[in-house]
């Protein structure tokens, strides 16, 4: 038997001649475990191909299911002292540092878990800011700077649009390229956005509140700047979306080639786990966004002034620039490390060959060109790769599940506050408090339950496809919920006249003789609850004189309302400001069904991701993943929320009126919006479903033979093999 020459008689092995094993092979702990840069093979004889191990050598993963680099601690120190450095088949340094400086301490974070950890904190702070802040403070932006609603629509827009035109580029490049490296700089680019988009508070005057006076009691001031000329502050909206499209630019790397490193340098089995723990931290971002964005809007903008108005006031603008900083800054640091990283990890080779490939078999054997290894690494390659994946079906269907799922998603998390809000009669913050409340534990526990279960199950690509569409049959059962609503709280001059009776035609009157002479407006809408329990658009059409000094409950007490009829002593009566209190038996129904629907719909976000991952070939994997997040955004997260809020607004009851303009709505009917909701969800629901069933029937998997031991694993139900001690031979003279 042939066996290498070492060139450097050290500990530091490089063999320069093909490795030949057809006699037994050699025992554990043979220099022979070091991978041939100039063969193309391992250091098992097995030629090494697009992760794939070929067959043909006896059990080649054998003398491999050791570890290249001996993790353990009592060993590590001995490899350094006698010069073993963390070195890849094609010679690149994976020592974790920058450039030359590579200091000892740092390997300890060389490690699967050391990335997950780095990335976990850089996918937090891209939900908590883009998911979080940008949706908790875009009102107090929209007062700050005089922006109109489709012009704050433009701002978060601004995010989508920057993913989908470097998707493509970086999918592609980064995928062939240095990880890490696309993975910092993207991190880092995203902390600029951040700190760009809180510099307008700096570069602008102090704000100063039109007016303190009380607006909207019977007899008040309620003149409105109707006429007020277009604020030249208008303009700083230019300044928010380029600092949404750095936003944009800076989390594409995130979600593609930080989900194939993972992927690539972990155990096929633990993969959806890592990506799970991954994903559970970008959910769990935007409650924390919310959470402590709402901190910051309860201090005043101008921090340190005094100012006569509260939080309640519609005037007040919060400090919502200070997350943006903090976001920005931590951004910048957790970038640091994660350039540090090398293009593989230390021992991620051994995953590389023990992998077995579960990609989609083309009829015309195309999917062989992707197993090149100089395939992808040119500008000319592009066309060739996307007619690749174009020829996958079950790429393509799975593609479609997501953006359906995702449709439901962006929808659910853009409407889901205001469906609380109108079915159980609560304020924003409270529905919003709701709404926190079932989207952590079902969002964040379904998406890590879903990479549990397959690890778990040791699914392979066609069990995972089977998992994601019993989740989809099960989420599309707990959407029958909607059939059920809450009744609408009853509401004078919206829901019912005055006195009591239905409105004639379903047409609004917001006009009485009890308060004809207030001179009310539309246009200040401020809800509140009569002491008869009807709800009236403002305290001037209720007729309320005067304001208590006193507060009942922490709200404002308004007396002497004529609108508003005592219970028992005659009268007028009082009012409390906002909205009355629904007693909806149904809402505990609801609000569990709610949990189900979110829980399953995330629970098959990992398994689809996972999926889409094992049915493409290894060098296509990032480009994948960055085709997929393009089809998923076009046709799921950007046009998801517009088609849910035009399906929500044929349910209004209420518009605003902006000086003769409509606005947004301020009343929906119940029960249509759930019978819309429902509609929605049911299409959406029943067209995943159906992608998932295509999906599962098109896809090919790769003949048993294709790859050494994988009918050992396929009697384990996983298509990675198993970690075993070898079966070695008899020592014999070699």
């Amino acid at each position: 038997m042939a066996m290498p020459q070492n060139s450097t008689r050290e500990n530091g092995f490089c063999f320069t001649q093909t490795l030949d094993f057809s006699h037994p092979s050699p025992r554990p702990g043979n220099a022979s475990r070091t991978f041939s840069a100039a063969s193309g093979q391992d250091a098992c004889g097995t030629p090494v191909s697009n992760g794939i191990a070929s067959s043909g050598v006896p059990s080649p993963s054998d003398s491999c299911a050791e570890p290249l680099c001996s993790t353990t601690p009592g060993e590590e120190e001995t490899q350094f002292e006698e010069g073993i450095k963390y070195v890849s088949a094609e010679g690149e340094e994976l020592a974790c540092g920058w450039g030359g400086f590579t200091p000892g301490c740092l390997q300890l974070c060389n490690t699967s878990k050391g990335v997950l950890f780095f990335l976990c904190v850089a996918s937090f702070l891209q939900g908590m800011t883009v998911n979080g802040f940008i949706n908790t403070v875009i009102t107090s932006i929209e007062r700050r700077f005089d922006l109109r609603s489709y012009q704050s629509g433009l701002i978060a827009s601004s995010y989508d649009i920057a993913a989908c035109v470097c998707l493509t580029f970086v999918s592609y490049f980064g995928g062939n390229g240095h990880k890490p490296r696309w993975l910092g700089w993207g991190v880092l680019v995203m902390g600029l956005g951040s700190l760009l988009f809180a510099l307008p508070h700096f570069t602008t005057g102090q704000y100063e509140a039109r007016s303190a006076a009380e607006v909207g009691v019977c007899g008040g001031n309620q003149s409105l700047p109707c006429s007020q000329a277009a604020s030249s502050l208008s303009g700083y909206r230019f300044v928010f979306m380029l600092g949404q499209f750095l936003h944009g630019m800076g989390a594409t790397p995130l979600y593609t080639l930080g989900v194939t490193y993972l992927d690539e340098n972990v155990k096929t089995n633990y993969s959806p786990v890592y990506i799970a723990v991954f994903y559970t931290a970008a959910i769990l971002g935007p409650a924390a966004g919310y959470l402590v964005g709402g901190m910051f809007l309860n201090i005043y903008t101008e921090i340190g002034r005094e100012i006569g108005i509260s939080p309640e006031n519609t005037l007040w603008v919060g400090a919502w620039w200070i997350g943006f900083l903090g976001a920005g800054a931590a951004s910048l640091l957790i970038s640091i490390p994660i350039l540090g990283y090398p293009q593989r990890l230390p021992g991620s080779q051994r995953y590389i060959v023990m992998r077995v490939s579960e990609a989609h078999q083309i009829k015309d054997g195309s999917h062989k060109k992707a197993s090149d290894p100089d395939f992808g690494k040119t500008v000319k390659d592009l066309p060739r790769s996307v007619l690749l994946l174009l020829k996958n079906p079950t790429f393509i269907f799975l593609c479609l599940a997501g953006a359906t799922e995702a449709t439901l998603i962006a929808g659910m998390s853009t409407f889901g506050p205001k469906f609380l809000e109108s079915q159980f009669s609560l304020s924003a913050s409270e529905a919003a408090t709701f709404f926190g409340y079932l989207v952590v534990p079902a969002g964040g526990g379904g998406t890590f339950l879903g990479g549990f279960l397959v690890n778990k199950f040791k699914l392979r690509c066609s069990g995972i496809i089977k998992l994601c569409l019993l989740c989809t049959v099960s989420s599309l059962l707990a959407i029958l919920i909607f059939f059920i609503h809450c009744p609408n709280m009853p509401m004078a001059g919206v829901t019912q006249m005055y006195d009591g009776s239905a409105l004639p035609g379903g047409h609004l009157n917001l006009t009485a003789a009890c308060n004809a002479k207030c001179g009310c407006l539309q246009e200040t809408y401020s809800p509140v609850c009569g002491s008869d329990d009807i709800m009236y658009y403002s305290p001037c059409h209720a007729g309320c004189k005067k304001v208590s000094e006193k507060l009942r409950n922490g709200k404002k007490v308004y007396r002497e309302c004529s609108c508003v009829n005592r219970t028992f002593l005659p009268g007028p009566g009082d009012a409390e400001a906002g909205k009355c209190t629904s007693s909806c038996a149904k809402r505990p129904l609801l609000l569990c069904f709610m949990f189900v629907v979110i829980l399953f719909t995330f629970l098959s976000s990992i398994p689809a991701l996972t999926a889409t991952l094992r049915c493409v070939s290894d060098r296509q994997r990032s480009f994948a993943l960055g085709i997929q997040w393009i089809v998923v955004r076009t046709l799921g997260g950007i046009p998801g929320p517009i088609a849910f809020g035009s399906m929500i607004d044929k349910s209004c009851l209420l518009w605003q009126d902006q000086c003769g303009e409509q606005g947004s709505c301020y009343v929906y009917q119940n029960s249509a919006m759930s019978r819309y909701t429902l509609i929605a969800g049911l299409v959406y629901k029943v067209l995943g479903t159906t992608f998932f069933i295509v999906a599962c029937l098109l896809y090919k998997p790769p003949p048993p033979e294709s790859a050494p031991g994988s009918s050992d694993a396929s009697q384990n139900g996983n298509g990675d093999l198993q970690e075993h001690k070898p079966s070695l031979p008899a020592e014999e003279d070699i």
